[in-house]
């Protein structure tokens, strides 16, 4: 793997992904949060569409999106990227260190831009704090994005079925935010824009400054006898 090109490329998606969300935040914050013509579509539809089965999924689907779940699968994802046990250690404290700064620069966006939730009497489950951009979202989206960046790189044969699978899941633990009344539309796609950003951050920096321990885990290598 070519770590100065795995830099830019990831360096890219970040730069990208950070224009397009303070644009967006931009717009929210211009507005003093009130909601967008999408956003008030997207709640009306979800509000005529509820069957009781829907709902239950939903939630089951939304309450994996924080707590145990996205951690587990950060640590996942280090055991996977890593080859030896020094290399899946620092993975995995890599992995949750990414995981963790990432909800904690959220919050300080989501107290910058204080945008109110949907109105109350439309949940379908519990929520608190302001709303933009969406934590489950965000959470989701970092450890699906981590768990994908592993596989990726470790696992040569279906991966891409396994990076869909995870994608997907990311992608439904926001739109059930939307579906169950908590969240605005645009305050999960801040949601995705931030944890892009943040994710190409984070493989931008591991690619250009963390070492590579190689596959023999810091041991002096055997001398090569001569011809």
């Amino acid at each position: 793997m070519d770590r100065k090109r795995t830099a830019e490329f990831a360096g890219s998606i970040a730069l990208g992904a950070w224009a397009a969300f303070a644009v967006l935040a931009l717009v929210v914050a211009g507005r003093h949060g009130a909601p967008l013509g999408p956003d008030r579509t997207l709640l009306a539809w979800s509000l005529g569409h509820r069957p009781d089965v829907a709902v239950a999924v939903a939630r089951g689907i939304t309450a994996t999106g924080t707590g145990v779940v996205p951690y587990a699968l950060a640590v996942a994802a280090g055991l996977v990227a890593g080859r030896t046990r020094r290399q899946r250690v620092a993975a995995v404290l890599l992995g949750a260190g990414c995981l963790a700064l990432g909800q904690t620069a959220r919050r300080v966006v989501l107290e910058l831009v204080a945008r109110p939730r949907p109105p109350q009497a439309d949940w379908q489950t519990s929520a608190s704090g302001w709303s933009f951009p969406s934590g489950h979202t965000t959470t989701a989206a970092l450890a699906a994005g981590l768990v994908i960046l592993a596989i990726w790189t470790r696992a040569p044969h279906g991966r891409t079925a396994w990076c869909a699978a995870f994608a997907c899941w990311g992608l439904a633990v926001g739109a059930t935010r939307v579906f169950l009344g908590v969240h605005w539309g645009t305050d999960v796609i801040g949601g995705w824009l931030f944890a892009a950003g943040w994710l190409g951050l984070c493989a931008c920096l591991a690619a250009r400054w963390v070492p590579d321990a190689g596959a023999s885990d810091g041991l002096p290598e055997r001398p090569v006898a001569a011809p």
